[in-house]
């Protein structure tokens, strides 16, 4: 890992839950020595990635950020695109539904919107990156995404989040297979418990998937819904976004989706 990803690895590690991060918390978090840490930290305040708060003296993510997110929605506004589809269905669906790009270490959520009005409802965190190995969206990733981003992940160290998420390499590898041949990635208390969500991908111009959108339902309800229209739900909204966006789905995907009944 060189210096720069080093340096910039730090942010990741901000939430809305760890809006501040001091100089000995990093290096619990990080395991690496404090001069290292220290030296990283400074040169991100140096650039504006960071700064610090004058009475804590702890980090905070800083104003660069904002500048290059502004520049980024302006110049491409894949929020307000992806919003605009996601709420739609949401609205249709009367549930939560929530987008995500793949970054290499997880999925960045993008946008979400819960068009439910009563009973049971997911929380849904925004500010949370959602890892590969143990949700809808991350094994659509590994299915539909680079082939590099599945060599990195089962290759690393995953984490145990519930009884059902799946950790061995041989059963992802059997995940994605799967993934690949239904279109589609379901999802049973791999990340949180009594929740369960239905992912697809889309894309931008590459062959590769971009992102993903996925449905999220309290497991008990999720029984009670018809998966072959929500799958048709997500898929109609999959090639929206894309669309949007410049893309398609790819030729070989569609081919092996118009032989499920599923997008018939």
């Amino acid at each position: 890992m060189g210096t720069i990803t080093k340096s910039l690895n730090l942010l990741n590690y901000f939430s809305k839950e760890r809006p501040e991060i001091g100089l000995v918390d990093f290096k619990n978090l990080t395991g690496q020595d404090k001069a290292t840490i220290h030296r990283h930290l400074t040169e991100l305040v140096e650039n504006g990635f960071l700064e610090q708060n004058p009475e804590t003296r702890k980090y905070r993510l800083g104003a660069t950020l904002m500048r290059l997110s502004a520049v980024r929605e302006s110049t491409f506004p894949m929020r307000k695109i992806v919003t605009r589809q996601v709420t739609s269905l949401s609205e249709s669906l009367g549930e939560l539904v929530h987008a995500s790009l793949i970054v290499s270490k997880g999925m960045s959520p993008l946008c979400y919107h819960d068009g439910g009005t009563g009973g049971t409802r997911v929380y849904f965190n925004e500010a949370d990156m959602l890892p590969l190995h143990a949700t809808a969206s991350g094994i659509t990733a590994l299915a539909f995404g680079h082939p590099e981003l599945l060599e990195k992940t089962i290759n690393s160290r995953l984490v145990k989040y519930t009884d059902n998420t799946i950790t061995d390499p041989e059963k992802i590898n059997e995940s994605v297979s799967t993934a690949r041949r239904n279109g589609y990635v379901i999802s049973d208390q791999s990340f949180e418990r009594e929740v369960s969500s239905i992912a697809v991908p889309f894309f931008e111009i590459s062959p590769y998937a971009y992102g993903t959108i996925s449905l999220a339902v309290p497991t008990a309800r999720m029984a009670r819904l018809n998966e072959n229209q929500l799958v048709h739900s997500l898929w109609a909204t999959s090639r929206a976004i894309s669309k949007d966006l410049g893309g398609d789905v790819p030729e070989h995907l569609s081919n092996n989706l118009a032989k499920s009944v599923v997008l018939a």
